[in-house]
């Protein structure tokens, strides 16, 4: 259909810039860095790439997933270790793979309503140290133990202790109200949408080889910053994630990790523990053009959505598209770019299957239109969260960053950035290049 130009509004919600540090693999390279510390190293990067005075900062927000108790607001520690005046206020938020989705839109609905000018929202995670608590039983005899008053009260509260009390209490993969894994999850939807093996490993395929080409076509080197690394102090610039060797062949061979005898997940068709963070700078138009800024892209619309954490769980993609497709008025063509969490390849291809499916558009999403098929090429053309990593927090930063520049690179007046998360949850977010 064809689409109506909109009239620019000096409050319209702009995307500035956006940066974000290299994606590793946990335990790797940033395996000496807290999460804060990530968030911390992308807004340094954002504000000495943008320029921006750092008193012009009104708010900052920032997703994380697990959280460590020392920095329980993450986004506080992140903005003060870059360097931000300690009276920006700062505020941390969480819900699942989509917590930096939820930064970004809060912050832009406070420039919208007029709140502020100009906010930091992005997110930042570390698998590398997560948080391993003690036994409940032992916590609780700790506790107790604090208000003995001689060895007879000690070692009446050592005596409830069995030796499985000694044992860490390792934060769990698996869902809290289902009992299942992801991986268990995504094996469940994908089968049940009817998903191959051969179409997961196409895409997992796809994935790695798109990413690899986009860093060698320097993609990536205008929203990736360096981080030095203590105490040789030497500067990762680039993901390790990318295998551009990958082939069906190599990936073809591998064991299904989740379901051992019919399982269609493998290492390759799965996103790996990631360590990373990202910063996107957001502003009300007139702010940027007052600050001397180019807004990059818009954001227009913005929703959110929930399902069956059993059935669903993975769905977020499919029961988001459709509902921001009919609150903008656009259908599926008028979208130029997708940039689409990749949590599994088989979860990826499972919602493009379902955003083809005329009768569960029109039962689980009360949408009456027709989406059909995306072309693929317009679907992460330059890698996703197979390849590039996937720090849970920050995985929103990126898809935001890197849709608005494939816009730019593209010529699109539009794009979708949505993604799944844990809980049966999702979000998308249209953001329209100016330009275009």
């Amino acid at each position: 259909m064809a689409t109506k130009a909109r009239t620019p509004s000096p409050r319209d919600v702009v995307v500035v810039d956006a940066v974000r540090t290299p994606f590793l693999k946990s335990n790797g390279g940033f395996k000496g860095l807290m999460s804060w510390e990530l968030g911390r190293e992308a807004i340094k990067g954002l504000m000495a790439k943008t320029g921006l005075d750092p008193r012009a900062v009104d708010v900052v927000a920032m997703g994380t997933v697990v959280q460590d108790p020392r920095t329980s607001n993450l986004a506080r520690e992140a903005m003060l270790g870059a360097g931000l005046p300690n009276t920006t206020p700062a505020f941390t938020t969480t819900l699942a793979c989509i917590s930096a989705n939820v930064a970004i839109t809060t912050v832009a609905d406070q420039i919208a309503l007029g709140r502020v000018d100009v906010a930091v929202a992005g997110g930042a995670e570390s698998f590398s140290d997560p948080p391993i608590r003690l036994s409940k039983n032992l916590r609780q005899a700790l506790v107790k133990l604090q208000k003995a008053r001689g060895p007879q009260d000690y070692l009446t509260v050592l005596s409830t202790l069995a030796p499985h009390d000694l044992a860490p209490d390792v934060p769990s993969a698996a869902e809290f109200s289902t009992g299942l894994t992801m991986g268990a999850s995504c094996e469940r939807f994908a089968k049940r949408v009817g998903v191959s093996r051969r179409d997961s490993d196409e895409f997992a395929v796809r994935s790695h080889v798109l990413a690899d080409r986009a860093w060698k076509e320097g993609r990536y080197a205008d929203e990736v910053c360096g981080v030095e690394i203590a105490p040789a102090f030497d500067v990762i610039t680039t993901d390790d994630g990318p295998r551009g060797d990958s082939t069906m062949a190599s990936v073809a061979a591998l064991k299904p990790a989740f379901d051992r005898d019919f399982g269609l997940l493998t290492a390759a068709s799965s996103s790996f523990l990631t360590d990373g963070g990202s910063a996107v700078l957001l502003m009300g138009r007139h702010k940027a053009e007052q600050l001397g800024y180019t807004a990059r892209s818009i954001i227009r619309e913005v929703v959110y959505a929930a399902g069956d954490p059993l059935e669903e769980l993975l769905a977020g993609p499919a029961l988001t598209i459709p509902m921001i497709l009919h609150k903008s008025g656009l259908t599926a063509k008028d979208i130029g770019v997708w940039e689409i969490h990749e949590a599994f390849a088989a979860q990826l291809v499972a919602n493009l299957k379902l955003l083809d499916d005329q009768r569960f558009l029109k039962e689980r999403c009360g949408y009456d239109g027709v989406i059909g098929e995306i072309p693929l090429d317009q679907v992460n053309a330059w890698g996703g969260s197979l390849s590039l990593g996937h720090p849970f927090g920050a995985t929103g930063g990126r898809l935001v960053a890197t849709a608005t520049r494939r816009m730019a690179v593209t010529g699109a007046r539009y794009a979708i950035v949505t993604g799944c998360a844990a809980g049966g949850q999702g979000s998308a977010i249209l953001l329209e290049n100016p330009a275009a």
